[in-house]
């Protein structure tokens, strides 16, 4: 006789672990990255200095050099301009299983300039260079929109609720968030249903925390197919 089938709840307890444990080896990994460019650019200070050095020994050669390019300031493809996406006619196609998927094209640029988004909250586009801290994070104030959609684009799924949300499910939700790695919580007032769910290019509006749609979409798009940036941190970004 084969093994029973492992329950939902006993498969989603060793993903969530499994997502820990691979948080940690990142950030083990990126304080070892920074170490190593920190010798780096030491090093590259140090022979500089002593080009420098020869240099004016040697009549100040380097110094006679042409001036930087104004062009080389530009974007690589040319010009200043960057798109700010969505752009263009994209809109919401319903699935059967009521998740919305967003058919326009999502930017990613990063940009400190506010965006406009054509939808509340945002599915993707561009976005702020410091991501929301999303591994479990709940916030009991409004979070800007740019840094959330950068954790969507690491694979996040954003909680979200309205001033009509009962008490109960905000609670319920927000213990679920704290349990699950690449999730965050927070209220967003103009939102035009009391419980959402969004990840980057997909959203949907949920019951309440007892829907399971809830967990359905959870175990879809936590770290999904849909996912930019896989493996991207959760931690180390914007907390509040």
């Amino acid at each position: 006789m084969g093994s029973a089938e492992k329950s939902p709840a006993t498969e989603r307890s060793a993903r969530v672990e499994e997502l820990r444990r691979a948080e940690r080896v990142r950030e083990r990994r990126g304080r070892i990255l920074a170490i190593g460019a920190a010798v780096v650019v030491v090093a590259g200070l140090v022979v500089g200095g002593v080009v420098l050095i020869d240099a004016q020994s040697n009549g100040g050669a380097a110094a006679a050099s042409d001036p930087k390019d104004p062009k080389d300031s530009k974007d690589p493809k040319g010009g200043d301009a960057k798109d700010r996406g969505p752009k263009g006619s994209g809109h919401f196609v319903t699935g059967a299983d009521g998740v919305r998927t967003w058919t326009g094209t999502l930017t990613r640029n990063h940009t400190t300039e506010t965006v406009k988004y054509p939808m509340e909250p945002p599915v993707g586009g561009d976005h702020h260079p410091v991501w929301q801290n999303c591994d479990g994070e709940v916030y009991a104030q409004p979070i800007d929109s740019m840094n959330a959609v950068h954790a969507l684009e690491h694979g996040a799924v954003w909680v979200t609720y309205n001033g009509q949300a009962s008490k109960a499910d905000v609670d319920a939700l927000g213990a679920k968030v704290r349990r699950t790695p690449y999730t965050l919580m927070s209220p967003v007032g103009d939102q035009k249903d009391p419980v959402m769910l969004t990840a980057w290019g997909h959203q949907r509006t949920v019951q309440g925390a007892s829907d399971p749609a809830v967990d359905a979409f959870l175990a879809k798009f936590v770290q999904g197919s849909q996912t930019p940036e896989p493996g991207a941190p959760c931690t180390g970004g914007l907390g509040q």
